[in-house]
């Protein structure tokens, strides 16, 4: 993979970065800055090289067109603020004014244009008009760094098109995913967990199958939890679930018995009356989970106390563990008790920890957990799973001499 040491001599270049900017976003206001800060050793290598750099990201899902609530200019604001220096931001993409921030652009400035996606050229499945977007791209600069690595399972054409164009590199941020993505898949350090939570089996479902094979247990907790224990005939009373993967979990829980690899599942879970942060509360165990007072109306939002002390001590014992997925509905205070044990139990880990993006990431700082509490926290929970599965990610690939 061609990296950012790579490039030639890049004093008074101009630098198209493709970042990943997508942060969540409540009132405008920025909730969790990760992704920005992740990006910042390598715009200061760049800085410092002696270029301009020219930011380019998406935000949100903003279908094609202008949506003022997934502007990047909070995004601009804020880096301002980290960087500690004026940042040019562009109102269009592609158009007058990026063109013009673009020419203007001397080198140590930075400049962010907005949303990509702004364009409904940047997500097109048609390789023709993704190309066209990705020239008028390359118009504005010499040379392009690829760091977004949330993005890179996509073939979008600031991700892929775009690199094709121009001399193009992987970035920092990048070149750490990847090192640390080989320690999961090629070079393991054992015993080796993987901790999937989250809604849907249906979403996890390729890279369960894909680690099977390939690690000492898979511990299961979140909505999706409640297919895999409906698998086994449990009744999980109005909790999520997808009847319809359950013959894929069986098909799992049969495949991880002939490799004699297992696979934990809770023992008990906090059912709630309603989805709700202040609904009444009783803990079941998973062999009856509708005889709370809340019968077959129960919802399971969290594992339960003695499943998160049981997850935390098989944690304890591993050289490597990977956790993608909350362990309940960490946004209301009553439900956060698993996601916080699985956390904490990987900020103890010697060995190494990694946190797999997303709702994830989110979750451990939400929570009050430092970054540095664990040996790395993914900017791509899509990307670092379908990498986990075996996939070739465009975005990549197409960094690859």
């Amino acid at each position: 993979m061609r990296t950012i040491s790579d490039l030639p001599n890049l004093e008074g270049k101009k630098v198209l970065l493709r970042a990943d900017f997508n942060v969540p976003m409540e009132n405008g206001e920025i909730t969790d800055e990760g992704r920005i800060v992740s990006s910042v050793p390598t715009i200061r290598y760049l800085l410092d090289s002696g270029a301009s750099v020219i930011i380019i990201s998406h935000l949100g899902r903003p279908e094609g067109k202008p949506d003022e609530k997934f502007s990047l200019a909070p995004v601009a604001r804020r880096l301002e603020e980290i960087l500690g220096q004026s940042i040019f931001f562009s109102e269009d993409t592609v158009g007058s004014e990026a063109r013009g921030v673009s020419k203007a652009l001397m080198p140590g400035g930075v400049a962010l244009l907005e949303n990509l996606r702004f364009n409904p050229a940047e997500t097109s499945s048609d390789p023709v008009v993704r190309l066209e977007f990705a020239k008028k791209l390359a118009g504005l600069a010499d040379l392009l760094v690829s760091d977004g690595f949330g993005v890179v399972h996509r073939k979008q054409a600031s991700v892929f098109e775009l690199a094709t164009l121009l001399p193009s590199a992987a970035g920092l941020l990048i070149q750490k995913e990847v090192e640390v993505m080989h320690r999961l898949t090629a070079d393991v350090e054992r015993p080796y967990y993987v901790v999937l939570g989250g809604s849907k089996v249906s979403d996890k479902l390729g890279v369960i199958e894909s680690l099977i094979g390939k690690v000492d247990g898979l511990l299961i907790g979140g909505g999706m939890a409640f297919t895999f224990l409906a698998a086994l005939g449990h009744r999980v009373g109005a909790s999520l679930l997808e009847e319809d993967q359950i013959p894929n979990v069986k098909n799992c829980f049969a495949k991880a018995k002939e490799l004699g690899v297992e696979i934990f599942l809770p023992t008990d879970i906090l059912m709630s009356e309603k989805f709700s942060a202040d609904a009444a509360i009783e803990t079941a165990s998973v062999e009856n989970l509708e005889s709370t007072k809340f019968g077959a109306q129960g919802i399971g939002l969290d594992i339960g106390p003695e499943t998160s002390k049981y997850f935390a001590s098989l944690i304890s014992k591993a050289k490597t563990v990977f956790w993608n997925g909350p362990m309940g509905v960490f946004e209301f205070q009553a439900f956060s008790g698993g996601t916080k044990a699985i956390a904490q139990a990987l900020s103890d880990l010697e060995g190494l920890s990694v946190v797999g993006g997303g709702d994830s990431a989110a979750a451990v700082r939400s929570l009050g957990f430092e970054d540095t509490a664990f040996s790395h926290i993914s900017t791509g929970g899509g990307a670092s799973l379908e990498f986990l599965e075996g996939k070739l990610l465009p975005g990549l690939e197409v960094l690859n001499d």
